[in-house]
């Protein structure tokens, strides 16, 4: 019973409240109006994905300082292409901090070297002067995995790796190359009734023309230099040869066409600046053959293309690049290396691949020689880009001949990479007398054959026996 009277107890409490409700005024508003479509949520108040964690700043890169060793920074001073690189890879790179170590003590580069070496101080980048050398005192980072990652090394042309790789071990980086030949000034070939040679003219013809356009009472020689005939022209009668007679594993002292280039230097001395005596010289503005280009004295100079921004800059007449006659070129090449005992040693790469065959570096470097009214060196990294981008600076027809026959240049820099070579060549002694000059070097033999102290074919075979047995036993101890 009292559970029933409070059922209707709560009953009419529920039917009170409602009839309130119904007598109360409503608010007159208007309705909303309704959407086409439903209204969406904002940003804030409904995520269309859930909310992401804030990124942490990426740490800053930790201090790095570099030694760098190069002969080619010029001074503070002057401060050349080089050494605007530098600089711009340090702007990119503000961690990085790059000292420049001083080698000016006495002894040469290789002294330098190895004295920083026993101190436990070598660069951490360095130039290469003699490969082979390095390789043998254990001086070298192997970089073989950091290039073979790298995109850039894929257009590095293969006679360039293989420059830098012993045993299957990249050692080095390719830091620059330099066709090498023969620069001609053809407006005093012009003004001789003579047609200038061009890339490809023929031995005999290029000759003959220098011979023709010698006019020493007027001042005027056909070569600067005797000596470099020594190194191409053997490849010119014997395609085996390559420069200075190496066939790729011996030297050819021996051979006909190596006799024969001796032969030719005699020939030709009188055209050149070692045939005038000193009462000859007196008709030359100039002191030294070096002088003989730029002071339109000479038809024919000997160089390579690390004047030709010297060239562009300073040449007031029209010159052209013929290389080497026979339609080749001699190839230079310039080898950064990496010390093995760095302490960081993918900085030391980055930094290395900078100064050599980074394709970024080198429209940098077109930029900086745009910038100065000069040019650029060749790039080593070639791809079409690269070589449109010399070319816009040189844009001479025997440099464009000579960049599309480059798989067939004479490498010129055989010190920087073949074992042996430097003693093959020039500073050994093979146990031989001229006269009163005794126990000669190479660098003897090969320097006065031509003037008559001594018959070079007398000592051709000795000197040819000599060499390689160096070679085979350098190549042999460091299994190049």
């Amino acid at each position: 019973m009292k559970t029933k009277l409070k059922f209707l107890n709560v009953l009419f409490v529920v039917v009170l409240a409602v009839s309130l409700a119904a007598c109360a005024t409503p608010a007159a508003t208007t309705p909303p109006p309704q959407p086409t479509t439903p209204p969406q949520p904002t940003q804030a108040e409904q995520p269309t994905t859930p909310p992401q964690p804030t990124a942490e700043p990426p740490k800053p890169a930790e201090p790095v300082t570099l030694r760098y060793a190069n002969w080619n920074l010029g001074t503070e001073e002057e401060n050349n292409i080089q050494r605007q690189l530098v600089k711009a890879y340090t702007d990119a790179n503000p961690h990085v901090t790059i000292e420049f170590v001083d080698m000016s003590a006495e002894g040469g580069w290789e002294v330098n070297l190895t004295n920083y070496a026993a101190k436990g101080q070598l660069p951490d980048v360095f130039m290469a002067n003699n490969v082979p050398l390095y390789v043998k005192n254990g001086w070298l980072a192997d970089l073989t995995p950091l290039v073979s990652e790298d995109a850039d090394w894929q257009k590095v042309p293969q006679a360039m790796k293989d420059a830098v790789t012993y045993s299957g071990k990249v050692l080095g980086l390719p830091a620059a190359q330099f066709i090498m030949g023969y620069f001609v000034n053809k407006e005093l070939y012009d003004a001789a009734n003579l047609d200038a040679p061009e890339y490809g003219v023929s031995p005999d013809e290029f000759f003959e023309t220098a011979k023709a356009l010698t006019n020493i009472p007027q001042g005027i020689l056909g070569l600067d230099e005797l000596e470099f005939i020594l190194g191409w022209y053997p490849s010119t009668l014997d395609s085996n040869l390559k420069w200075f007679s190496f066939d790729g594993e011996k030297m050819n002292y021996n051979s006909p066409a190596f006799k024969a280039a001796i032969a030719k230097l005699t020939e030709m001395k009188p055209y050149t600046w070692q045939g005038l005596t000193d009462e000859q010289k007196a008709n030359f503005k100039s002191v030294g053959p070096w002088e003989l280009f730029l002071n339109q004295e000479v038809g024919a100079r000997w160089d390579a293309s690390w004047n030709v921004p010297n060239y562009v800059q300073n040449a007031t007449f029209d010159w052209d690049f013929i290389g080497i006659p026979g339609g080749n070129q001699a190839l230079v090449l310039d080898i950064i290396v990496v010390s093995k005992t760095t302490a960081n040693l993918e900085e030391a790469y980055k930094f290395a691949k900078w100064m050599t065959f980074s394709s970024e570096a080198y429209a940098k470097e077109a930029e900086l020689a745009k910038a100065m009214g000069s040019a650029p060196k060749l790039p080593v990294a070639m791809d079409e880009a690269s070589l449109e981008l010399y070319k816009s600076f040189v844009n001479k027809p025997g440099v464009i001949a000579a960049l599309q026959n480059l798989d067939n240049s004479l490498v010129e820099s055989l010190a920087k990479i073949v074992p042996g070579y430097i003693n093959a060549r020039w500073e050994g002694k093979p146990g031989i007398d001229i006269g009163e000059d005794k126990d000669v070097n190479m660098w003897y033999m090969f320097n006065f054959a031509p003037e008559g102290r001594f018959k070079y074919e007398d000592y051709a075979a000795k000197l040819e026996e000599f060499a390689n047995k160096i070679m085979a036993d350098a190549r042999a101890e460091l299994g190049k």
